[in-house]
């Protein structure tokens, strides 16, 4: 495969805040890095922040296992069972309650296992004489002061009390840095664009977790061009910190910064095709006579007016309403978002990146044994038509 992403350039990567959600980031940088895609600056909010920090440092393997293998007492000094017993049973017990309010009752979460884990893999030396410029979001309390800090020009060893500033969720105890105290740079600006845009970047990359925080807009000036990635999965919750949820963020990340690099079809699936609009239509209109019957049947039309031109301008247009397309839809829109809908029907795993024959010859053999009234309209024409002759 072949980017569409211009990989002369140098980027601007800016990370969003969002705790837990922060995984996804992990796997966006891996897609990048594996692309060739040269890094000049980073600049991060939050979770943001630590992993640019991790992202100047260059080790994509050591990030992703931090992420794989976190838990909620690497973060906070609390008892994992409990917490993960608070964010799965609708009654949690006495013993998670008293958890909560040990926590409420101390002013918030103690967040010496957070030091600890920035200081076990963030090395300030590295990052400091690295050629990634680092930008990070805080807000200082003390000084009533949003701060957009570059890491290289602030005093030698405060970096990882930096690291902590701009990560001070509100649930977490606050406790003075450096003689100061600050608050999660995402409560003023949980997406650092302006940080890039300010400092001349013209090419800039957007990862989005859609944490909590303010987004502050940004006047994007001429000549800059802002691409964005995100997530279409929900990411969990932003204190969710628990490896198996972070895994699959991770992938998540990965696999939809392919899409974004390579160009790739689909909003469910990762689809590589290359076939223009009359290969679709064409294969919309190979049904075979038992199909048209069927839907002339379904539609309640008399197989006679079962023709082309009730097939184009009817029976599709009637499925992109069930698929619920936008109204500017297409042939091809809609056959891969019937093809995307067939697939996730058969519960096909989605990540992976398929051309369109790969996923088609995957739902036929899904489909079957399958009972014919079991299986939706959408899907019953995706395995009638012949996308491998």
């Amino acid at each position: 495969m072949q980017p569409v992403l211009d990989l002369s350039k140098e980027y601007g990567i800016v990370l969003e805040g969002g705790g837990a959600r922060g995984a996804y980031q992990i796997g966006a940088w891996k897609a990048l890095k594996e692309a060739g895609v040269k890094i000049k600056g980073v600049a991060g909010t939050s979770v943001g922040a630590l992993n640019g920090a991790l992202i100047c440092m260059g080790d994509v393997e050591r990030a992703e296992y931090l992420w794989e293998n976190i838990t909620f007492s690497q973060v906070m000094n609390v008892d994992d069972e409990k917490m993960i017993e608070l964010f799965h049973k609708q009654v949690p017990s006495h013993e998670a309650l008293v958890e909560i309010l040990r926590i409420i009752r101390e002013g918030g979460a103690d967040i010496t296992p957070l030091k600890k884990l920035i200081a076990d893999n963030i090395d300030e030396d590295y990052i400091r004489n690295g050629s990634i410029e680092f930008y990070l979001l805080t807000f200082s309390l003390t000084d009533f002061k949003h701060l957009d800090v570059d890491v290289k020009e602030i005093e030698k060893g405060l970096l990882h009390d930096y690291l902590l500033a701009s990560s001070y969720l509100p649930v977490f105890k606050n406790e003075k840095l450096h003689g100061k105290k600050y608050m999660d740079g995402g409560a003023i600006n949980n997406v650092p664009l302006g940080s890039l845009v300010d400092r001349n970047y013209k090419d800039i990359i957007v990862i989005r977790i859609f944490g909590i925080g303010h987004e502050k807009k940004v006047k994007i000036p001429q000549g800059v061009t802002v691409y964005q990635i995100e997530p279409q999965i929900n990411l969990g919750r932003i204190l969710y910190f628990e490896g198996k949820r972070s895994k699959k963020n991770i992938l998540a990340g990965y696999y939809d910064t392919n899409r974004f690099l390579y160009g790739l079809e689909g909003k469910i699936y990762y689809l590589l095709q290359n076939h223009d609009e009359l290969f679709y239509v064409n294969k919309l209109l190979s049904i075979s006579e038992t199909m048209r019957e069927k839907l002339a049947e379904i539609y309640k039309l008399p197989l006679t007016g079962m023709n082309l031109r009730t097939l184009l301008e009817y029976i599709y247009p009637s499925i992109a309403v069930t698929l619920k397309l936008k109204k500017d839809w297409n042939y091809t829109f809609l056959c891969v978002s019937m093809l995307e809908a067939s697939a996730k029907f058969y519960k096909i795993y989605k990540y992976c990146i398929y051309t369109t024959e790969d996923l088609w010859k995957k739902i036929k053999d899904k489909s079957a044994g399958c009972k014919k009234d079991d299986i939706p309209v959408f899907a019953q024409i995706i395995t009638d038509i012949r996308f491998i002759e």
